[in-house]
């Protein structure tokens, strides 16, 4: 074999090519990133929880404490009508000529007093009270709109000029005036108002009282006794 032939199977023979640098991949980096990302996770996910369960305890609490006060505090309640006196101011008696010998006129003032018990003031509008004898219609007083504030109680005097010739005539007429008579009255109140609670709890009221009395009318006195009263709320 020549020196010639050894050459080119020298430079025939291909170069073995380098290997690829291999780099190492440490799983303990990998593993701790991991869970890294796994505990960032679970505390935003915790916190998001928390929050909602937060929000969820207050809603129902609140809601609870809601209920609590309407059904307590502020529950819309009843106002007390009370009649405390009724008092003849004044009485006006003289005689007449014709059919009607006697004629008879009685200022009467009632004390009447509206209790509010509620948080929220009471308005009520203008009321009347009308007096009447055997069923027939002897006065009627007129009372202006107003408020009670709450847990207050306002007084207010009506004054009515009750009209009772007829009823003297049905009574022994001018002998009446002079050994006594008694007259059997009854009366009627209307008061309608509302009461509104923060805007929320809202109520109309009406309120009816009625009342009966005896008026006594002799030469020397003139009175109101056994006054009785019942009062209804709608």
């Amino acid at each position: 074999m020549d020196t010639k032939t050894v050459e080119e199977k020298d430079q025939v023979k291909p170069l073995s090519a380098p290997s690829p640098a291999v780099i190492p991949i440490n799983s303990d980096e990998e593993g701790g990133a991991t869970g890294r990302r796994s505990a960032h996770y679970l505390r935003k996910r915790r916190c998001a929880l928390w929050c909602c369960g937060c929000c969820g305890l207050t809603i129902v609490v609140l809601g609870i404490l809601i209920l609590i006060l309407s059904l307590t505090v502020f529950k819309v309640k009843d106002p007390t009508l009370t009649m405390n006196s009724i008092t003849l101011s004044a009485i006006d008696a003289g005689l007449l000529m014709g059919s009607n010998p006697v004629s008879l006129n009685a200022t009467l003032t009632a004390d009447i007093s509206i209790k509010n018990p509620n948080v929220a003031s009471f308005k009520f509008d203008n009321s009347t009270t009308e007096f009447y004898y055997h069923e027939v219609t002897v006065g009627v007083a007129y009372a202006p709109d107003g408020k009670v504030s709450a847990h207050r109680t306002v007084r207010m005097n009506v004054t009515v000029d009750v009209l009772v010739d007829q009823v003297v005539m049905r009574t022994n007429g001018t002998l009446g005036l002079i050994t006594g008579t008694e007259l059997n009255l009854t009366s009627h109140t209307d008061l309608n108002g509302r009461v509104n609670v923060l805007g929320i709890y809202k109520r109309d009221i009406y309120v009816k009282m009625n009342c009966s009395m005896n008026l006594e009318i002799s030469a020397s006195s003139q009175q109101v006794t056994n006054t009785a009263c019942q009062a209804n709320v709608d």
